[in-house]
């Protein structure tokens, strides 16, 4: 190995100052020095001189003053659409306590009818003004919300058991999966569905959800095409609350009550190549976790946060390396804190992240940054 490079990565390990798998804070201005140094001798080395840069985390900060709209319902799903700007899912006057089912897990209130009041809600990214807003007299119960990259809109209704696709500028489902109030385990129904993600091959995978515990895969038709776990299979999920996909192609699931995030291969097509990952799930786990409410992927790594869970186990978002099974950063609010985190998104371009809480009912925006003070994993770096 070329001897400046010998002395550059010590050093760059040092910067990093990571001792037993903890992150030590550093000079903000020695940091990019040595990173562009290593880089540097990468390309001496001929090298990609992206290799490093691909191993540099970004982290959430606070865009402080920014709020989503006031005298919204529990804000239970977030995304962003293709041009950036944030889509909120809210229940408006409609909340979900332990009376709005019975124990037939039917939906006690659908007598009222469906919310009244818009339900979807997508915001100016610079102030969080509502700009257009739809979903009035639709739903009974929102949960989940995903805009694939055609600017599709997907929700869940966890009182009608059904996941809708919307086309852009549409108010009518152009797919509707699941029977309107009717719940069940079968290939045709689901209970209480929870979250939709859709692969870059236009695959849809739903979290089914609080009831069946499960997840589904369809073709961009809406055919089942998988489902986890297949009988055999030892994979117990407790209610799977929210799905993201990583780059490689595996589903990644905060699975709530187990207090974890397992990432899934479940045969996606990654663009025209199937997902080849056929390993076991990656599992990521640690005490301070907690209740996973939200997960969201920037390639391959991914943003969790949880929820309300223990006196002892703060409420906080984390940051996670799926292929080593490790959960390496933590981040917060810096203006207030987490009360009850529900569902998180990531812009297109990975230069935003958000936040949504059910109570109090609100939007936080986060700028994912390079923190000069936690960058780069060192294993990663010595395998260069």
């Amino acid at each position: 190995m070329n001897s400046r490079f010998n002395i550059i990565l010590p050093i760059v390990l040092g910067i990093v100052g990571i001792v037993s798998g903890r992150f030590v804070d550093v000079d903000e201005g020695t940091f990019p020095d040595a990173v562009d140094e290593l880089l540097n001798l990468l390309n001496e080395k001929g090298e990609r001189s992206d290799t490093v840069e691909q191993k540099v985390v970004l982290y959430p900060v606070e865009q402080p003053g920014w709020q989503g709209p006031a005298g919204v319902g529990q804000v239970v799903g977030v995304s962003v659409d293709p041009s950036g700007r944030p889509v909120i899912f809210h229940r408006a006057d409609r909340v979900w306590n332990y009376n709005s089912f019975d124990d037939n897990l039917e939906y006690r209130e659908a007598f009222r009818g469906p919310i009244q009041q818009d339900t979807v809600l997508t915001l100016n990214p610079l102030n969080g003004v509502v700009e257009s807003a739809w979903g009035a007299d639709m739903f009974y119960i929102p949960h989940g919300l995903h805009i694939d990259a055609n600017g599709n809109t997907w929700l869940t209704d966890v009182a009608l058991h059904q996941v809708f696709k919307f086309t852009p500028g549409s108010v009518e489902p152009q797919i509707v999966l699941g029977e309107r109030f009717i719940h069940g385990s079968d290939n045709h129904h689901f209970c209480q569905p929870t979250s939709v993600a859709t692969s870059r091959a236009g695959e849809i995978v739903v979290a089914d959800g609080y009831c069946n515990n499960r997840i589904m895969v369809f073709d961009p038709s809406g055919n089942l095409i998988n489902k986890v776990p297949q009988p055999g299979e030892f994979v117990a999920l407790r209610v799977p609350h929210a799905l993201a996909i990583l780059e490689q192609g595996d589903v990644c699931v905060a699975d709530r009550e187990n207090m974890r995030v397992i990432c899934l291969n479940v045969g996606l097509r990654m663009g025209s190549n199937n997902n080849e990952n056929s390993g076991p799930p990656l599992t990521l786990h640690q005490p301070d976790l907690g209740k996973v409410f939200a997960v969201a992927a920037h390639g391959n790594t991914l943003y969790a946060v949880n929820g309300p869970t223990s006196p002892m186990i703060p409420v906080r978002g984390f940051i996670m390396d799926p292929n080593s099974e490790t959960i390496f950063g933590h981040w917060a609010p810096a203006t207030q804190t987490f009360i009850q985190p529900h569902a998180m998104a990531i812009s297109p371009n990975g230069t935003e992240l958000y936040v949504t809480e059910i109570g109090p009912n609100r939007v936080w925006k986060f700028h994912l940054v390079r923190d000069p003070s936690r960058q780069v994993d060192p294993q990663t770096l010595m395998k260069i």
